[in-house]
């Protein structure tokens, strides 16, 4: 706590001086963690999200969501499960039980289906360069080099530990990996439109019903343009277009120039799921964690127990 006051105590801009003078990859945790937890914890967040809406715009990752039915059938339940994961990673890092716990999940999950390479390693830096990108356009400050380092280095050891081959050696490396492949594979389909479909319908319901329609046409608004015709949907209004970007510049100067820096860390409280009932942060991971799949009768099932084709 007295740490965390220290930096209060010196502005807006303390926690971005001490990272700059850490180690993007020997530190990359540490920076990872403030970075996503005390100074852009909205964005990450929101980053994340359309990461994974992202992914709904390769045709062979959509189509395998769609026929198994994880978003329709279950779209809450793989969020929370994603977040919580994704979370006990960060929180406790990889080497900890609880993170050779999460990654045991993730694994087993994966195990399920016949998933390539190529989708995996995408996936993985969408993770990565999504947050980077939306803090870019809607962040209160520009992301320092060594906060994209350092990500990059947190997803590349989960990577690493996933088994994912031929994991690009630099930040850039993987942002060119991303472009390329999004501009050989991404293009709309019915599967990529009905799972987004589901995945925004699952966020709509955070709000009051009379607001549900609302807040799933401004999720729409707050996508880049080329986001939005991958995944099938047409341009909102261009009233609510502008509306949702001025607010998301006003909040970014907002959070500049009038307010303090944060004091608790999103990853030092419980996280907010709706799925499970958590009663202390380091709730043990396999009391929740990935559920055995919706429907066990897809051709993109692996043939047993354990398979991965990643061929």
């Amino acid at each position: 706590m007295a740490e965390r006051s220290r930096f209060a105590r010196k502005g807006r801009f303390a926690l971005r001086e001490h990272l700059l003078a850490l180690d993007p990859e020997g530190d990359h945790l540490e920076i990872y963690r403030i970075s996503a937890g005390l100074e852009f914890p909205f964005d990450y967040l929101r980053g994340m999200e359309l990461a994974l809406l992202r992914t709904f715009a390769i045709p062979s990752i959509a189509a395998l969501l769609d026929a198994t039915g994880e978003f329709a059938c279950a779209g809450q339940r793989r969020y929370d499960d994603t977040f919580l994961l994704m979370g006990a990673l960060v929180r406790f890092g990889c080497d900890s039980p609880e993170g050779r716990t999460a990654l045991r999940i993730v694994n087993r999950a994966h195990s399920w289906y016949r998933i390539s390479n190529g989708d995996m390693l995408y996936t993985l830096a969408a993770f990565v360069l999504e947050p980077v990108r939306w803090i870019d356009r809607c962040g209160w400050r520009p992301l320092t080099s060594h906060e994209r380092r350092a990500a990059f280095h947190l997803y590349r050891g989960i990577g690493q530990r996933l088994a994912i081959k031929d994991l690009p050696a630099t930040y850039e490396q993987l942002a060119s990996f991303y472009d390329e492949y999004e501009h050989t594979h991404q293009r709309p389909t019915p599967a990529g439109h009905r799972v987004a479909g589901a995945a925004l319908s699952v966020m709509a319901c955070w709000f009051p019903a009379p607001l549900r329609h609302a807040a799933t046409k401004t999720a729409l608004a707050a996508l880049p343009p080329a986001v939005r015709t991958a995944l099938g949907y047409q341009r909102p209004p261009a009233v609510l277009v502008h509306a949702t970007a001025f607010a998301l510049r006003v909040r970014a100067r907002w959070l500049r120039h009038l307010c303090s820096p944060r004091t608790v860390s999103l990853f030092h409280v419980l996280p907010r799921v709706r799925t499970y009932t958590l009663d202390a942060p380091g709730a043990v991971m396999e009391r929740f964690g990935i559920a055995a799949p919706v429907r066990t009768d897809h051709p993109g099932m692996a043939r047993c127990p354990g398979h991965v084709d990643r061929s």
